[in-house]
């Protein structure tokens, strides 16, 4: 990636491989880092640990139709967004027997559709001005090819993120690279400490989505920088 400026918008930048992602890309020459959280201080805190002039702010992905109308405004107030990174979710336990319809509810609002509601909002403008980069963190879980094998609200809303990912590809066009990411089992909150991957290691995959040069692939599924299938 050359040196121009950029602006990345991550959400769930406040902990995990949300943070690990935010701070690898205030790394990059030229990059702002907006790190977005469900509560304004634990962003502000985040934004304060990455430096780099990057900046917290608010973003609730339980209500689709308020997080279109926040992307605007943030697209308002910085300008322009040009790396948008969906690494916020929500993981309920619980097989298709078990989940009430409720929980599958806010799983598809926070893991598929405000994730789409944001795409909707900002992918357009990067379309304008020629450039763009979406990642939406993703996960085998919610792949159809390993067998959807996981929590069942989790892997129904997976599916759904990766099926939004390949059409928001094909709108967007060859100029906005719109790509799904697998980052593996995590030591996170919600991956637990047995995991067998750090965050920052989970990161390496989205931060090189997130940063793509034009001849980069658009509308796939990654593990480990390598297409997997959906």
């Amino acid at each position: 990636m050359s040196e121009t400026k950029r602006t990345a918008l991550v959400t769930g930048a406040n902990r995990g491989i949300g943070l690990a992602i935010a701070r690898a890309l205030a790394e990059k020459p030229g990059m702002q880092v907006i790190a977005a959280a469900r509560k304004l201080p634990d962003a502000e805190q985040a934004a304060a640990e990455i430096g780099h002039d990057s900046v917290g702010v608010h973003l609730d992905l339980s209500n689709p139709v308020d997080v279109s109308d926040r992307a605007r405004e943030l697209l308002g107030e910085f300008g322009q967004i040009d790396i948008l990174i969906n690494n916020a979710g929500v993981l309920t336990p619980g097989s298709a027997s078990e989940i009430s319809v409720e929980d599958l509810a806010e799983s598809l609002n926070v893991n598929a559709a405000s994730p789409f509601a944001l795409m909707r909002a900002l992918g357009p403008s990067m379309r304008e001005r020629g450039w763009g980069r979406i990642v939406n963190v993703s996960s085998g879980w919610g792949s159809f090819d390993e067998g959807l094998s996981g929590p069942a609200a989790y892997s129904i809303s997976k599916a759904t993120l990766n099926a939004a990912t390949l059409s928001m590809a094909q709108a967007l066009g060859p100029s906005v690279k719109v790509n799904a990411v697998c980052p593996g089992w995590v030591r996170t909150r919600m991956g637990g400490l047995a995991a067998s991957r750090s965050p920052e290691a989970a990161a390496d995959t989205p931060v090189w989505l997130a940063t793509l040069p034009a001849d980069g692939p658009s509308g796939g599924f990654f593990r480990d920088r390598r297409l997997i299938e959906w």
